[in-house]
């Protein structure tokens, strides 16, 4: 009897183990890993099977169910795009790629996205499964940088060569006059070659300022990660502002910095304070005998965040002019009588449009014509505990 028992138990082990090795593969695709994906055999070392993490994979990569929810973000792809990503698979494009796509065939999909800021990303979707039920693999590569590099260059063809033509244009026709008719009018070369000086600073300003805007182009979908100190911040700002010849001076107040700091690039930050100083410097002061006045105030707001305000009493921008001030390359035609002989580049707003973005914050400008010009920007940050950094104001005639 106990002979016969044995004899049906083994039958019985024998034939699951039979079941078991036919079947590998589909008992295989229940096993719950997570999170890792099926790949192919390795015929170097003959497993038939394995496993990898998606988390491992160097790329940023998601999976995605055919209704487009997504059912796991790998590590990289939530450290690249972070609080982006969820746009990102939300995005139209995405989505009709995912419903669109058909077994064994890989869809190549552009994202363009612009709120915070602009962005661009290849996706590529691939069918595949995920703990054994239908899902679509998505690679996602950053196309950011290329687009920024591709649009600048493409102002530069449309904007910057109309703007280089002018002043260069002017450098030649003086030189030709230098070398012919005044020739040797001492008098007449002092004045050219002065006007030539002016023009070529012209020239170098324009593409540095080009230049500058560029780098921040490519870096705006990066959030910075540094401390700034506001302290530390304003008083860069006045030693910067101290550095200016004396007749582009006018009377500048820096009110009482708070102690506090924010997340964010100390280097750009002050370029944007100093881009506003110099605009105002530049075309806000007012009619004489009127003393140019320009105020420069710190404030954290009960709301959360850091206010920024350069002010000044010069003549004030028209209602119309103010929604396209940011826009590369936009100014404004100064009023009979008002001109300084310096057109700008219509760089300088542009960039600090673009720091500001890059920064999670706001730029605000209103004006009042005959009264003057207030720019504010908010940024995210944080007062410091009491007693910490340096309060103390300064005032500069």
């Amino acid at each position: 009897m106990a002979a016969l028992v044995l004899l049906v138990v083994g039958l019985i082990v024998g034939a699951l183990g039979v079941w078991f090795v036919l079947n590998r593969h589909a008992v295989a695709e229940r096993l719950p890993y997570y999170p890792a994906m099926r790949v192919a055999a390795d015929p170097v070392h003959g497993v038939d099977e394995d496993t990898i993490a998606v988390d491992d994979l160097p790329v940023a990569l998601l999976v995605l169910g055919r209704n487009g929810r997504l059912l796991h973000a790998g590590a990289r792809a939530q450290g690249e795009f972070a609080e982006g990503l969820g746009a990102m698979i939300r995005h139209p494009a995405l989505q009709r790629a995912v419903s669109e796509l058909q077994p064994g065939s890989v869809s190549e999909v552009r994202i363009e996205a612009d709120v915070p800021v602009r962005r661009v990303v290849q996706g590529f979707v691939k069918a595949a499964l995920w703990h054994g039920h239908p899902a679509c693999v998505v690679v996602l590569l950053d196309a950011t940088a290329r687009d920024a590099l591709d649009r600048a260059r493409s102002d530069f063809v449309a904007h910057a060569s109309h703007e280089l033509r002018t002043p260069l244009a002017a450098l030649i026709g003086f030189i030709e006059t230098l070398q012919g008719p005044a020739a040797n009018d001492g008098a007449a070369r002092q004045k050219f070659l002065g006007i030539m000086a002016r023009q070529a600073s012209r020239m170098q300003r324009l593409i540095d300022r080009l230049l500058y805007l560029s780098r921040v182009q490519m870096l705006e979908h990066q959030r910075p990660q540094g401390q700034v100190l506001v302290t530390d911040l304003m008083g860069r700002l006045r030693d910067e502002l101290q550095g200016k010849p004396a007749e582009e001076r006018a009377a500048l107040v820096v009110h009482a910095a708070p102690p506090g700091s924010l997340r964010g690039d100390a280097d750009q930050i002050l370029q944007v304070l100093v881009n506003l100083c110099e605009n105002a410097l530049r075309y806000g002061r007012p009619q004489s005998p009127a003393v140019p006045r320009i105020e420069i105030g710190t404030q954290w707001l009960e709301t959360g965040g850091l206010l920024l305000s350069v002010r000044d009493n010069g003549p004030g921008i028209e209602a119309q002019h103010l929604p396209r001030l940011t826009e590369r390359f936009y100014r404004i035609t100064q009023a009979a009588g008002r001109n300084t002989g310096d057109q700008g580049t219509g760089l300088g707003l542009a960039i600090v449009r673009h720091i500001v973005d890059r920064h999670g914050g706001r730029l605000d400008i209103t004006s009042v014509p005959g009264e003057g010009t207030c720019c504010t920007v908010w940024l995210p940050g944080q007062p410091l505990a009491a007693g910490e950094g340096d309060g103390s104001g300064i005032h500069t005639d």
